[in-house]
């Protein structure tokens, strides 16, 4: 890797850094390539991305960002996983670490928060984005539907005692 592509790969983790919601760090303990694939793929398919870089790269394309603490978690061969979802990333990640054990979590962060692997078992716990969105969409509906339900109610009953004067 020549000067010039070490520039363009810092300025694109940078930019990854800049617009992310959180990072979370994993560390390879031997993950084939067919294993590798696949938690690339899940990622992808929840909205994150899963990125080896060279440690040095990294921690020089941190500088600057609120997620330069975590510059001490990259030593070994680790792996960046980001999401703008603050949950994507740290679901699928945990998700996979359960099932192969050739991935290691080593911990991460949401912005300037610090997290261990503790902090992302909890953040991966938590209902994603779309999840949240759903609930509080039907939450706006209940009253809307407890009124009209309500409103309607009265000429049902009335409808029922009729018919039955009716049928007797």
């Amino acid at each position: 890797m020549d000067r010039s592509q070490k520039a363009d790969l810092v300025a694109e983790l940078k930019n990854v850094f800049n617009e992310t919601s959180v990072v979370v760090i994993t560390r390879n303990l031997g993950l084939s390539v067919a294993q590798s694939t696949d938690l690339r793929m899940k990622m992808r398919d929840a909205g994150a991305q899963f990125k080896v870089a060279k440690n040095r790269l990294a921690k020089i394309a941190l500088e600057g960002t609120r997620y330069g603490s975590i510059g001490d978690m990259l030593t070994g061969p680790t792996a960046l996983a980001t999401s703008i979802d603050p949950v994507a990333a740290a679901k699928v990640a945990v998700e996979f670490a359960k099932s192969n054990d050739r991935l290691e979590i080593v911990g991460g962060a949401m912005g300037e928060t610090l997290l261990d692997l503790n902090g992302i078992k909890a953040l991966a716990a938590l209902p994603s984005l779309d999840q949240l969105r759903g609930t509080i969409v039907g939450l706006i509906q209940a009253p809307a539907t407890k009124i009209a339900r309500i409103a309607k109610e009265p000429g049902g009953q009335l409808a029922r005692v009729l018919a039955a004067k009716a049928a007797a």
